[in-house]
């Protein structure tokens, strides 16, 4: 049974940072399409605002996850690393420029080095959740197995394309809709709707995407397939659709108080369909829970460090977000930075 609860944790911290880091990439999606200087600029002040006193935070769930896989998983951690390693660094390197691109707009001084580390934060936003999508598509589809080579059709299939795309949107949508409340919050009423329209925009991709996804995964990763269309993957999956849906009305009806936690909700139960369907394997079809767990006394000790570290950790990570969500976190002003236009810069 130990192995199988430390696959579930692992699930679990997945769809945390799905969600949660989900919305910094979906943050960052909109800021690239924001538009110019002048009518990009209040978007972007928004997203600045919202993401400046949690987006660090968030990656605490993605080093939960690969500490839980290297250290309960090491021969999946090895094969997936293995097969995988050109879109696994594409996606680092696109976390790393897409903080650095983050943290170094606001304090710059220039409006063109502000440009350019904007551009870099943005482009790293789309592309880091698009290839980290592709390569669950690729364990999904059961290319990747133990001593598998890499290649290219690894994480360049139908699969890995449309898991991908997912990712991008689902981000988008959970971006725009944490922008709508926060934009509601520091009273920039005229981009509620702007950001409401664009999270009903992004879950309507969502659910174009999922259709094509029906078909594609049906010839490319049946096992997956079949696990979501039947027993608690359906339930889950349907689950997922039914928050996505009351996520819909809540938004058109102007109600934001409940869409956050609907539109996380069914990024949540899709990623637990996904873990349900690929029971009892890690990669299927070729290795089981049971076949890639490591030692029993590493469980053991795995299992007494993760319990340590929701008790120390998850608190004060609750009162991050919950401070950061009730207005009693403020990101830092160009004032306070001392950031604004040099002389000479032009639009």
């Amino acid at each position: 049974m130990m192995p199988e609860l430390i696959a579930w944790v692992l699930v679990l911290a997945v769809a945390a940072y799905a969600c949660a880091g989900g919305t910094d990439y979906g943050a960052g999606f909109w800021d690239l399409l924001a538009g110019g200087a002048e009518r990009g600029e209040r978007p972007r002040r928004l997203i600045d605002h919202a993401m400046g006193p949690v987006w660090e935070a968030n990656n605490v769930w993605l080093i939960f996850v690969m500490v839980i896989m290297w250290t309960g998983f090491p021969t999946t951690f090895e094969a997936v690393f293995a097969a995988m390693w050109l879109p696994l660094v594409l996606a680092a390197v696109g976390l790393v420029l897409r903080g650095a691109g983050f943290a170094l707009r606001k304090p710059a001084r220039r409006l063109t080095q502000r440009r350019f580390y904007g551009t870099v934060f943005a482009i790293s936003s789309l592309v880091t959740p698009f290839f980290l999508g592709a390569v669950l598509g690729g364990i999904a589809s059961g290319r990747v197995e133990v001593g598998t080579a890499a290649s290219a059709d690894a994480w360049a299939n139908p699969t890995s394309v449309i898991a991908g795309l997912l990712a991008v949107a689902a981000a988008a949508f959970l971006g725009a809709v944490f922008l709508c409340s926060d934009a509601r919050r520091f009273g920039a009423e005229d981009l509620v709707g702007y950001f409401r329209r664009r999270a009903l925009t992004a879950l309507g991709a969502i659910v174009v995407l999922a259709l094509i996804g029906l078909p594609v995964t049906h010839s490319d990763a049946r096992y997956v397939w079949e696990g979501l269309t039947g027993g608690l993957g359906l339930l889950l999956v349907l689950l997922a659709a039914v928050c996505a849906l009351a996520t819909a009305v809540l938004l058109a009806r102007r109600s934001y108080r409940w869409c956050r936690y609907t539109s996380v909700a069914s990024v949540a139960l899709t990623v637990f369909a996904w873990g349900f369907a690929q029971r009892p394997y890690l990669l299927p079809t070729s290795l089981t829970v049971a076949d890639a767990a490591g030692a029993p006394q590493t469980l053991r000790w795995l299992v007494i460090v993760t319990v340590v570290a929701i008790v120390l950790i998850g608190p004060a990570l609750a009162l991050l977000y919950w401070m950061d969500t009730h207005g009693e976190l403020e990101s830092l002003t160009d004032a306070d930075t001392q950031a604004g236009r040099a002389p000479g810069d032009t639009l």
